[in-house]
């Protein structure tokens, strides 16, 4: 679609925003490959180093990515392009969102029934005492302890802290796969992803010690639940983790706890192992998705630096949210429906891979909302399963440099149709294993 597309610019801010109309407009495609730099200076009789000024942008904004000897390419998941609920065909079990289900979130009404009606201004504004006193009993109780903040969710504290903390072409040390949305943050931000594996025990130390070893002046680490593996850090694991960065203290570590409420296993926390550090527990899994709050403990010099980059931008998260969330962690009735919702996640996940163990397909979920299971091919496999009436997520958007996978959110999956996804999935693996 590229050679069809006209680039043009004869600085590199009209050529950035040529190619940002471009992808806009939808005449670059995801994945479609750009000019060599050489080639398009050339055609635009302009020096290289505009076109290579021109790239660098595209690439700090999240727009276009270098892909080693397939050259420069639009994102798969370009940070211009909305990235809303796509649609499927008619009779297709949407098994990809990667969303709690509703059915299992607590009933607002007596939260909301429980905010002060007098409206906050400008005095007002900032973390309220009442959730920070929840929470700090919360995180105490987890071995966390630090100066507490509040962030419109943890993608929010992450994006901020990140940009206090580091600049444009910093290495930044991401479990891989990861979470699909701080993979684009990083590139969005113009940061080198370092790539940290990850098995059923957390992102391996071999992985943090070669990210350290590169350069990483951050690493972003699960708690538990990964997204996508369901991997939980193991107080193995954490011990051999807080070794390392101990010994790197000038690096920023970031850790996201989003399962918390949810989880049936005991925190191992791996943060505060580091001089500078921020813990987050964000509300969207465990009391709703529309809930854009965490609340973030870390040092002092950490949770000041993200403060005043709030002030910068949004200033604070609405009083009314924080107040509506503070009434949730109080309410019983809110407690004995997160209790069931780990429970009722736990069984899917264990139903799905029971049957595809007995399909002899190996897949892994302990934790959290997905199971990810490691194919050959994964184009082939998500067709394959559309065709079957199956949406899933294809593990590409969560990879820098690990193994093919799809994963599979179990919120939406009804018992009934257990058998049959996992006779699809079975189908859709048997001509790639028999070629391999």
């Amino acid at each position: 679609m590229a050679e069809h597309y006209q680039i043009t610019g004869a600085g590199a801010a009209d050529i950035t925003a040529s190619v940002e109309a471009g992808v806009r407009d939808g005449h670059l495609l995801p994945g479609a490959a750009l000019p060599p730099v050489r080639r398009l200076a050339a055609e635009l009789g302009v020096a290289t180093a505009t076109v290579a000024n021109a790239y660098r942008t595209l690439r700090q904004r999240g727009v276009i990515e270098t892909a080693g000897r397939h050259g420069t390419r639009v994102r798969h998941r370009s940070a211009l392009l909305h990235r809303g609920p796509q649609p499927l065909p008619a009779g297709t079990l949407d098994l990809s969102n990667g969303e709690p289900d509703p059915s299992l979130l607590p009933d607002l009404t007596a939260a909301l029934a429980a905010v002060h009606p007098a409206p906050g201004g400008y005095a007002d504004a900032g973390p309220c005492p009442g959730l920070l006193d929840i929470a700090r009993d919360r995180l105490a109780r987890d071995g966390v302890t630090g100066a507490l903040t509040v962030t419109g969710g943890a993608l929010d504290g992450i994006d901020r802290v990140l940009s206090a903390h580091l600049r444009p072409g910093d290495a930044v040390g991401i479990e891989d796969p990861c979470w699909a949305n701080l993979r684009d943050l990083v590139a969005a931000l113009g940061m080198h992803p370092y790539p940290m594996p990850v098995d059923r025990e957390g992102p391996t130390a071999e992985g943090l010690a070669d990210a350290l070893r590169g350069g990483a002046r951050a690493v972003i680490l699960t708690s538990r639940a990964h997204n996508p593996t369901g991997a939980d850090i193991s107080a193995a694991r954490a011990l051999r983790l807080r070794a390392l960065l101990e010994r790197h203290p000038d690096t920023l570590v970031i850790e996201d706890d989003h399962w918390a409420e949810l989880s049936t296993r005991p925190l191992h926390p791996v943060a505060d192992a580091a001089t500078h550090w921020l813990f987050l527990r964000s509300v969207s899994k465990p009391y709703g998705p529309d809930l854009r709050l965490a609340v973030a403990c870390g040092d002092h010099d950490t949770v000041t630096r993200l403060e005043g980059r709030m002030r910068l931008g949004s200033g604070w998260v609405s009083t009314v949210l924080q107040q509506v969330v503070a009434a949730l962690m109080n309410d019983p009735a809110a407690a004995r429906t997160i209790r069931n919702a780990s429970r009722t996640y736990r069984d899917r996940r264990q139903a799905l891979i029971a049957a595809l163990a007995a399909r002899g397909v190996p897949a892994i979920g302990d934790s959290g909302l997905n199971v990810w299971i490691p194919v050959t091919d994964e184009t082939t496999t998500v067709t394959a399963l559309r065709d079957r009436g199956y949406a899933v997520a294809a593990g590409a958007a969560h990879r820098l440099q690990s193994p093919p996978g799809v994963r599979v959110t179990v919120t939406n999956l009804p018992d009934h149709r257990l058998g049959d996804l996992a006779d699809a999935i079975a189908a859709g693996l048997r001509p790639h294993r028999s070629r391999a």
